[in-house]
């Protein structure tokens, strides 16, 4: 009797860390935030079903001030790992100071690591199941300000594929939340998209995505069934809402195209990055899976999202 107490208690100790909270190894707890450095999960229950996401904090985080929220949102069957090691964000976030969120999408099974967004129109288990993601992801932003001082005017959104199409989604329906947006390989695909407030909006898509069409439709290598819009609908749907100049200048580089509209509404931004021939992918990032598109690497996604996310706060 007495060894089975002694054997239940060393399997108590054992499992305890593992119970309370799924942290990543080697991170440094900050002295000011409390918030340990480098990747940790965090989990929460929204709408009956257990979420989670992976948080990344650079000890570059000036705590002094509040400071910036970026997500990044994976594609359709990925997951919050897949989405750090494609955007390569983290190294961004060290070498300016912010915060990451990378939360996971929905899935059928418990352990499922093929997760899906609700983006409206796409996609998977997520969209058949009416998820509410764009509810989670305010649960997430309340979640984190009752850790950290984040700073309001400075939230910001992207994603790949599925998750740029959530990423539109955000800018639609949580306007008062979201300053800016930044899309990746997804379009804009809500049948009614009405935001409450001007959204800054930066694009990238290549011309030679055969998931999400870059002139739109159905996509011979698409996973959904969707008639996806285009790209261009998409990013002038975006410079009228926001009551831009109603023609972009345009610059041109080895095999990028740039679209940037000018003097919108209450100082926000819309932009578009064209990759001539390119496929479904991060520009400057890693291929998302063995065999998929390989980006270019003429310029780094992730570098110019933030560079735009930085101009762009929100007004007062």
């Amino acid at each position: 009797m007495k060894s089975n107490w002694k054997l239940s208690t060393i399997l108590v100790l054992f499992l305890l860390p593992v119970l309370t909270c799924v942290r990543s190894v080697d991170t440094v707890p900050s002295e000011r935030s409390g918030l340990p450095q480098g990747e940790t999960t965090h989990k929460l229950t929204h709408d009956g079903r257990e979420r989670s996401y992976t948080l990344y904090v650079p000890d570059s985080v000036d705590w002094s001030q509040s400071v910036a929220l970026v997500f990044v949102f994976h594609g359709g069957t990925g997951n919050a790992d897949s989405a750090i090691r494609m955007s390569g964000f983290n190294h961004v976030a060290d070498a300016n100071g912010y915060i990451l969120a990378y939360p996971n999408g929905t899935g059928r099974l418990h352990d499922d690591k093929l997760l899906t967004w609700n983006g409206g129109a796409c996609c998977g288990y997520a969209q058949e199941m009416g998820v509410d993601d764009v509810a989670f992801v305010r649960a997430i932003v309340s979640d984190l300000q009752s850790l950290v001082d984040i700073d309001g005017k400075r939230i910001y959104a992207t994603g790949l594929s599925n998750g740029g199409i959530l990423s539109h989604r955000l800018a639609c329906e949580a306007s008062d939340l979201f300053a800016a947006v930044a899309p990746v390989a997804g379009t804009l695909n809500l049948a009614s998209c009405q935001p409450a407030q001007p959204i800054s909006v930066i694009e990238f898509h290549g011309t030679d995505d055969q998931h999400i069409l870059y002139d739109g439709g159905y996509g011979p290598k698409a996973l959904a069934s969707v008639d996806f819009n285009s790209v261009q609908d998409s990013i002038e749907f975006w410079a009228s809402a926001n009551t831009c100049s109603s023609e972009a200048d345009l610059e041109s580089f080895s095999d990028i195209q740039h679209e940037m509209y000018s003097d919108c509404a209450a100082s926000t931004a819309v932009e578009l990055y064209t990759i001539i021939d390119g496929g479904h992918s991060w520009p400057g990032g890693q291929g998302g899976w063995i065999g998929s598109d390989q980006p270019t690497q003429t310029i780094s996604a992730s570098e110019l999202i933030w560079e735009f996310f930085d101009a762009h706060p929100k007004q007062e």
